[in-house]
């Protein structure tokens, strides 16, 4: 959860779409890296006034006369979205007694679309500090796009909270534990800010290589770029290995749509490279990888959004299925062996644009979807049907959730646990939900007076611009988070 300090810089409003904040305050070159921030060191030593019970120098009569009027289960100083207004110039800390671990880092220029690489070094690893790598797109200032590059980028030294003991085990010392977190990337230069990028590998035939690692990045100049990151993976363990101009380029450039777009996604079912690009005009087009190693995009679209399409997943079972969200306030599901090219089931399910959607790996027949009226819901695919009339069908969703105030920018189930879901959206937050709550009637009782806070809502985390998150595949509970700045964490309810 977070709690309240005040600040000279009111918060920005959340960003949307392709508009791009203004540059980080770091040093303006293209390729410099930001840095990680000790947030518990330096924002606590600075002169930033901390709005908490006991510690703001205010009259005791006057700071219990507050307390006395806040809910009871806000308690003091604690933010509660949609209920809790920040004052003029105020600003959101964490509570580090929250979380397992947290970092912040900033980069030259917001990356708002990021994806974590699978690694070598073991699944369900609960061994700190902790190690990751990650592949992000940058939006630079438009008078700079020269500046823009997709980011390779290792995270190590992903160390514990103070005081945290939890149930993981390190074979590490405890000073190794205590060690400085470090960013180390490798820039590819892009002529064009980056609307969403998403990686994907495919097994080495050779067991002692490694997997080959492509990115796909969609950009605003309707170009859609694949490269191979592979060698600029393996330069992190190789010190003093070059990255070759040729090694920057792409491998392969999409050029079949006509507008921007936002939907992105490859196929977990088809190891070589399948690859799905949704644009701004509602088009769909669909790039495989040959035996050969090169591309070819089908010259046949996917039709049928009356609008953008705004996010593109395949599904996790079916290697033929893919889901598609658009402005139109839709979900469509696809089946690309129809001739057709036109949804197999159309379900009007928003009376707004419909950003996100996210699959679950571990019950496939659920989808989680987010709106931009703050709405994000989960639906059983199951219960839907072709429509036998001119207008879609407006099904019933299994969970839905009004608590976030703005869009819903980002949402992702748990890849290991069908209950979990985690949500970005406009109002600067990252909520963590376990839809398996449920209240009975004496604990229905007891938080009565918690009023539009549902019981499923796990964990709230103050993320400035908040934009993208996805849960590390390898690192049970770690959250990465995307906005103003990136966020890496991991909290002690999940």
């Amino acid at each position: 959860m977070s709690k309240r300090t005040a600040d000279e810089e009111a918060l920005a409003g959340p960003l949307k779409g392709g508009g791009r904040p203004d540059a980080m305050d770091v040093d303006d070159k293209p390729n410099d890296m930001g840095e990680f921030e000790d947030e518990f060191e330096d924002e606590f030593e600075s002169e930033d006034e901390i709005i908490e019970a006991g510690v703001d120098g205010r009259p005791d009569t006057e700071r219990e006369a507050e307390e006395a009027a806040m809910d009871v289960d806000s308690g003091p100083g604690t933010f509660i979205v949609g209920r809790t207004q920040l004052e003029a110039g105020q600003t959101l800390a964490p509570d580090p007694t929250t979380y397992r671990m947290l970092h912040n880092l900033s980069t030259p220029w917001p990356c708002l679309s990021f994806d974590i690489v699978r690694d070598n070094l073991g699944d369900n690893r609960t061994v700190y500090p902790a190690t990751m790598y990650t592949v992000a797109g940058t939006q630079a200032d438009y008078s700079k796009a020269n500046d823009n590059a997709l980011l390779v980028m290792k995270l190590s030294g992903l160390s514990k909270m103070d005081g945290e003991d939890g149930d993981e085990s390190s074979d590490d010392d405890d000073d190794d534990e205590d060690a400085d977190p470090i960013l180390e990337s490798k820039s590819i230069p892009l002529t064009s800010t980056t609307n969403r990028i998403r990686a994907h590998q495919t097994p080495s035939q050779d067991p002692s290589k490694p997997p080959t690692t492509l990115t796909a990045t969609m950009t605003e100049s309707t170009n859609v770029f694949i490269h191979d990151i592979t060698p600029h993976l393996a330069s992190f363990d190789s010190p003093g290995s070059v990255i070759t101009p040729q090694q920057n380029k792409p491998v392969c450039t999409i050029r079949a749509h006509k507008a921007e777009g936002y939907a992105v996604d490859w196929s977990s079912l088809h190891p070589a490279g399948k690859l799905l690009t949704g644009d701004n005009d509602g088009i769909i087009y669909m790039t495989t990888r040959t035996d050969g190693g090169g591309f070819v995009t089908d010259t046949r679209p996917f039709q049928g959004h009356r609008s953008s399409v705004e996010d593109i997943q395949w599904s996790p079972s079916e290697a033929s299925v893919f889901a598609s969200a658009s402005s139109d306030g839709t979900v469509r599901v696809w089946d690309v062996r129809s001739k057709s090219r036109k949804p197999a089931l159309t379900m009007q399910i928003s009376d707004t644009d419909v950003n996100v959607l996210s699959w679950s790996r571990q019950t496939t027949h659920l989808l989680a979807t987010g709106a931009d009226d703050g709405v994000w819901a989960v639906w059983d695919l199951r219960q839907w049907k072709p429509s036998s009339g001119p207008a879609p069908e407006k099904p019933t969703p299994i969970a839905s959730f009004n608590y976030h105030k703005e869009q819903i920018t980002s949402v992702e189930w748990h890849p290991t646990d069908d209950s979990i879901v985690a949500v970005a959206a406009g109002d600067n937050t990252v909520t963590l939900w376990d839809l398996a709550v449920e209240l009975d009637d004496e604990e229905s009782k007891d938080t009565a007076g918690v009023q539009d806070v549902p019981p499923q809502l796990l964990f709230v985390h103050y993320q400035n611009l908040a934009k993208e998150l996805h849960w590390h595949p390898q690192i049970p509970g770690a959250l990465v988070a995307t906005g103003e700045e990136f966020s890496v964490f991991r909290t002690i309810s999940v």
